[in-house]
C-alpha cells in the first residue's frame, strides 16, 4: 500500500471532511483501486499540492467572483475598459501565482495576457491557451439573477463567462499556483490568454505569427470545452469549424407604404425568408451545392469510440429540443431583422431585411471554401426583384486531435487519475477557431481538457458553472503535468 502510515494520517487529518477533496483523490493515496500509472513523483507531494488546494479553495472562489463581476464583453465597444481592467486583474493573478514574466500585448483590438514560468530549458513546456472575453449578456430581462454579479446557487456559479471560459481557465491559473507553491511544477509553463475568442479571435493570428519564438511549446493545453457528465469523464477530440456571414438583401430604394405598394414590389423580408428556407430541404439536407463533397467520414473504430458515450435522446430533446450533432456539418441562422420592429405597429415596406448566418464544419471542409459555396449559391438563388449582398464576418477550420498522442494520452490518464475512470474521447459540436492555426503556426498539437457541463447554458441567459468542476479542474491539472513530462521523457 502506498505512503507509510504517517503519511496517511496526516493526509486525512489535512483533508478534514469529505468536502474538502474528492473521493478519487483519497482512494489515491490509499491505494483503493488506484491506477498503476499513477506518476506524480512522490505521495508526499501529490499530498501537498492537494492540501493547498483545499485550504486555499475559498481564495480561489472569491478571486474568480472578482473576474467575473468584469463585463468584458468584447463584442460591444461600450466594454472596452472593462477589457482592459480584465486582461490587468488575469496578468496580475499569473504574476502572483509565481510566473517569471507577466505582461499586456497590445493588439489592434483587445489585448494578449502572456505569462511564462521557465523551471528547466530541457524540460517539456506547456503553453496554457484561454480567453477573458465573454459572450453579450442580452437579453438582460431572462437572467435570473444579473449577469456580472456572480450568485452561487445549489453549487454552481452563475454569472456570465462562468463557464466560458472565465472560471475554466482560471482553473490553469490556480493549479500553477498550487504547483508552484510547493516546488513541484514538472514542466515548463506558458500563458496565452486573450479577449477576443467570441468574436473570431481576429488579431490572435498576427500575435501568434509574430511571437514563434516566445509562444514555442511542445502542446497546448485548453479548457474550454465539457465533459459528458461529473461521473463520466471525457476528452473532446474534434471542434467543429465555422463560416459566419452576414447576408443583406435590398428591394426599393427607400421604405414604402404597405398598402399602396405592396403586392407590386417585392418585399425584402419575404424575399429573404423564402431564400433561407430553401438553404435545407424536407429532411434537413443543406441545398448549396458541393457543400458535403469535402465532409470526412469516420472509421468504423472511431464511430464505435463515440458512441461508448452515454446518450438519452428523450431526455436531450426535453432538454433542449434538437437532434444532437457533432461530426456533420450544420447551417443556422442565428438572427434576422428588417423593417419596423418597434412598439405598436408600422405599415412599411421595408427596403432591406438581414440575417446573420452560421455554418459548422467538419474535417476536411475549410472556411474560405463553404463561405465561397455559399455566397454564390445566395446570390443565384436571389430573384430579379432584389439584390444581395454576402458580408463575410470570422471562420476557423475544424480540429481533430489524434488519441495516440502523447497529448492526449497525458489527459487521459489526469483524467482517469482524478474521476476513478478513463475518460470516453468525444467529438464537439462547438468552434475555437484559432486552435487549427495553432497547429499550423506553431506546429504543436492541442489538447481539449475542458470540465464543463451541457447544463452550464453557454451563451445563454444564467450561464454557470458547478463548483465541483472548478475545482475538480484545479485538482486534475496538476495530474496533466506529471504524466505529460513523465511520457515525453520516454
Amino acid at each position: 500500500m502506498p505512503g507509510s502510515i504517517k503519511n496517511r494520517d496526516r493526509f486525512y487529518r489535512a483533508i478534514a471532511g469529505p468536502d474538502k477533496i474528492s473521493l478519487g483523490a483519497i482512494l489515491y493515496f490509499y491505494g483503493a483501486d488506484r491506477p498503476r500509472h499513477f506518476s506524480f513523483h512522490s505521495d508526499t507531494v501529490f499530498m501537498s499540492v492537494q492540501t493547498y488546494i483545499n485550504d486555499h479553495k475559498a481564495r480561489f472562489l472569491e478571486e474568480l467572483i472578482d473576474l467575473l463581476k468584469i463585463p468584458s464583453v468584447s463584442a460591444d465597444s461600450r466594454f472596452k475598459p472593462d477589457m482592459l481592467r480584465a486582461a490587468e486583474f488575469v496578468r496580475d493573478k499569473i504574476r502572483d501565482a509565481g510566473a517569471d514574466r507577466a505582461e499586456i500585448f497590445e493588439t489592434p483590438g483587445h489585448p494578449v495576457v502572456y505569462g511564462e514560468k521557465t523551471i528547466d530549458p530541457e524540460a517539456p513546456t506547456v503553453l496554457i491557451y484561454g480567453h477573458y472575453d465573454v459572450q453579450p449578456a442580452d437579453p438582460y430581462e431572462l437572467w435570473d439573477s444579473p449577469p456580472f454579479e456572480p450568485l452561487i446557487k445549489n453549487e454552481r456559479i452563475y454569472a456570465r463567462g462562468a463557464c466560458d471560459d472565465k472560471g475554466q481557465f482560471y482553473m490553469h491559473i490556480k493549479a500553477f499556483e498550487a504547483l508552484m507553491a510547493n516546488k513541484s511544477l514538472p514542466c515548463n509553463v506558458r500563458f496565452m490568454i486573450e479577449g477576443e475568442e467570441e468574436i473570431g479571435s481576429d488579431h490572435l493570428g498576427a500575435f501568434v505569427r509574430e511571437n514563434r519564438e516566445l509562444l514555442r511549446a511542445d502542446t497546448i493545453l485548453i479548457s474550454d470545452t465539457s465533459i459528458i457528465a461529473n461521473d463520466v469523464p471525457s476528452i473532446e477530440v474534434g471542434l467543429r469549424g465555422l463560416t459566419y456571414v452576414e447576408v443583406e438583401v435590398t428591394g426599393a430604394n427607400r421604405d414604402l407604404h404597405s398598402g399602396v405598394y405592396g403586392g407590386a414590389v417585392a418585399n425584402p423580408v419575404n424575399v429573404l425568408c423564402e431564400m433561407i428556407a430553401s438553404l435545407k430541404d424536407e429532411n434537413g439536407h443543406i441545398t448549396i451545392p458541393g457543400f458535403y463533397d469535402n465532409v470526412a467520414e469516420l472509421s468504423d473504430e472511431e464511430r464505435a469510440a463515440l458512441n461508448d458515450a452515454p446518450f438519452d435522446l428523450a431526455a436531450y430533446k426535453q432538454d433542449l429540443g434538437i437532434e444532437r450533432t457533432s461530426i456533420r456539418p450544420t447551417l443556422d441562422v442565428n438572427g434576422i431583422w428588417g423593417g419596423y420592429t418597434g412598439e405598436g405597429a408600422k405599415t412599411v415596406l421595408p427596403s432591406k431585411a438581414y440575417a446573420k448566418i452560421s455554418m459548422r464544419l467538419v474535417p476536411n471542409q475549410t472556411d474560405k471554401e463553404i463561405e465561397a459555396l455559399f455566397t454564390r449559391h445566395f446570390q443565384q438563388i436571389a430573384p430579379p426583384s432584389v439584390k444581395v449582398k454576402v458580408k463575410p464576418h470570422h471562420g476557423g477550420l475544424p480540429y481533430v486531435t489524434p488519441t495516440d498522442s502523447i497529448e492526449y494520452k497525458a489527459a487521459a490518464l489526469a483524467m482517469e487519475d482524478a474521476f476513478g475512470k478513463a475518460p470516453i474521447p468525444t467529438r464537439g459540436g462547438g468552434s475555437i477557431p484559432i486552435v487549427a492555426l495553432f497547429e499550423q503556426v506553431l506546429g504543436v498539437k492541442s489538447v481539449l481538457m475542458g470540465f464543463g457541463l451541457d447544463i452550464d447554458g453557454l451563451h445563454s441567459p444564467n450561464e454557470s458553472f458547478g463548483l465541483f468542476n472548478f475545482y475538480k479542474g484545479i485538482e486534475t491539472i496538476p495530474l496533466f503535468f506529471e504524466h505529460y513530462a513523465r511520457l515525453k521523457k520516454q
